[in-house]
């Protein structure tokens, strides 16, 4: 049964024009643009690193944004609403099916779009691989479940896809454009540092600069934060979602 509620969801996905361009097409662009304008080359803004370094995982941090806040919690919420997952009930299928088939095909959209975006990076800019790539990958991991997590809450919350719409677009603008996602924390004044330092996807990108580039900060504190974003995230999403 699960592999046809797949197969349903995957073809959903890909009519689904949003998701598919903001999540695979989108950080790619960003990526060509500014790197197009400011290379690889070791600048002094950035302690002597290049601009592509140091942009690519932020740009990651985006997809996980663009999947986890919208795309995850905007097609739960629509089946939620239009009674599909009450109906469910009278067939084989299970609505938690169709919640994991969700969960995978938005995961298989993180994947491709963090591929594409790496190998722009690598082919076309000279993209320096990860000083330490097991570090990256499971800080992606958790970063991907924080980020997902919220998804998980915002369809837990809002009760029709028009409320679903807002509340996602509340949250997801302020994390993409605030946090370093798609402008650099270093070019924003102190006043936007400092809300910056409330939203989740600030410290999901700090970590995985720090994996990327080997920054030498401490990232303790992102840890505790992603992590608790996680399990405040579950609890409050296990408390509040309704099948109908």
């Amino acid at each position: 049964m699960f592999p046809s509620v797949l197969a349903f969801e995957s073809k959903r996905m890909l009519r689904n024009f949003p998701p598919m361009f903001f999540g695979l097409a989108f950080p790619v662009l960003v990526l060509v643009i500014f790197g197009g304008i400011y290379g690889n080359e070791p600048d002094d803004l950035w302690g002597g690193l290049g601009t592509v370094d140091v942009s690519v995982p932020a740009y990651i941090g985006l997809v996980l944004a663009v999947a986890g806040l919208m795309s995850f919690p905007l097609g739960m919420v629509e089946h939620r609403a239009r009674g599909f997952l009450r109906r469910l009930r009278a067939t084989p299928a299970r609505p938690a099916a169709f919640l994991s088939a969700q969960l995978v095909v938005n995961i298989v959209i993180v994947v491709l779009g963090v591929g594409l975006l790496l190998a722009t990076g690598f082919v076309a800019f000279g993209l320096h691989a990860p000083k330490h790539p097991w570090a990256f990958a499971g800080i992606a991991l958790l970063s991907g479940a924080a980020m997902f997590g919220l998804g998980l809450l915002i369809a837990s919350v809002a009760r029709t896809e028009q409320a679903a719409l807002a509340i996602a677009n509340l949250v997801y603008f302020p994390m993409i454009f605030l946090t370093g996602a798609t402008v650099p924390l270093e070019l924003m004044p102190d006043g936007m540092r400092r809300i910056s330092e409330a939203l989740p996807l600030t410290y999901a990108i700090d970590a995985l600069q720090w994996a990327w580039l080997d920054t030498g900060d401490s990232i303790g504190v992102a840890l505790a934060v992603l992590g608790g974003t996680v399990a405040v995230c579950a609890a409050g999403a296990a408390w509040l979602f309704r099948w109908e």
